[in-house]
């Protein structure tokens, strides 16, 4: 058996234990659309308007590592240690320039209609489990023409803790009367995978714009590029022969 094949085999595996499945959740940011370069550009272009790091505008990995994935109220305090009012006030700001934004330029990821049709088929039940704030993922949905289609969105803000502790994963789970042992997680950020799997649930990273090497480090169950990858279509199709047997 090839290293390819092998990996194949290990991600059908790794859903297939969940038959029957009942529920699909997905995070919005980076997993639904990809957003996150336009949260960089607003970050990027804010902090810089103000002197941050000297007026040196921040790199992609800064923002990888410091802002991708997280709560505004820590990203508020990496950004403005000592100063937290006026780190909160920041990325309130910031948001609101990025959903102007996001209104003009924010697209599916590619393959979405694709499996929303396949849960839809199979009258599966679905989440949205976000540390976005409820305006921007709201937008965005709406954007996305997906409003109708989560039977409920929970936002980390909203919680007592965000991801990457895994309430906001369970209070999706308890959302929708699913059990973790029948649903998988669609996930872009290491905050969120490790989110996903303390919440006792596979999940499938998205490669959109973190590097691969960081989210293994998470355990994702398996990588897609996006949702045409053939990876997770083979993993579906061994999910769907499981659940006929």
């Amino acid at each position: 058996m090839t290293a390819s094949s092998a990996n194949r085999v290990e991600s059908q595996s790794s859903l297939t234990r969940l038959a029957p499945l009942e529920a699909v959740l997905f995070d919005i940011d980076g997993t639904l659309c990809d957003s996150d370069p336009l949260h960089y550009y607003a970050f990027r272009e804010m902090l810089q308007e103000i002197g941050f790091n000297g007026g040196v505008p921040i790199t992609e990995e800064f923002f990888i590592e410091t802002v991708a994935g997280k709560h505004n109220d820590d990203i508020a305090a990496a950004l403005f240690p000592g100063d937290l009012e006026r780190g909160l006030k920041f990325v309130d700001d910031k948001e609101a320039m990025f959903r102007r934004l996001a209104a003009e330029q924010v697209k599916p990821l590619n393959g979405l209609d694709k499996v929303r049709k396949w849960i839809e088929d199979r009258g599966l039940k679905r989440a949205a489990v976000t540390n976005a704030p409820r305006a921007n993922a709201e937008l965005m949905l709406s954007i996305l023409g997906l409003t109708d289609f989560f039977e409920a969105v929970i936002i980390g803000g909203e919680c007592e803790h965000a991801k990457p502790h895994p309430e906001p994963y369970l209070k999706g789970l308890e959302a929708l009367k699913a059990s973790k042992d029948h649903t998988f997680v669609f996930e872009d950020s290491v905050s969120g995978i490790k989110a996903g799997v303390a919440a006792g649930m596979p999940v499938i990273g998205i490669a959109t714009r973190n590097p691969e090497d960081l989210l293994m480090e998470a355990k994702p169950a398996f990588l897609i590029k996006d949702y045409a990858d053939p990876k997770l279509w083979a993993a579906l199709e061994e999910l769907d022969k499981t659940n006929a047997s």
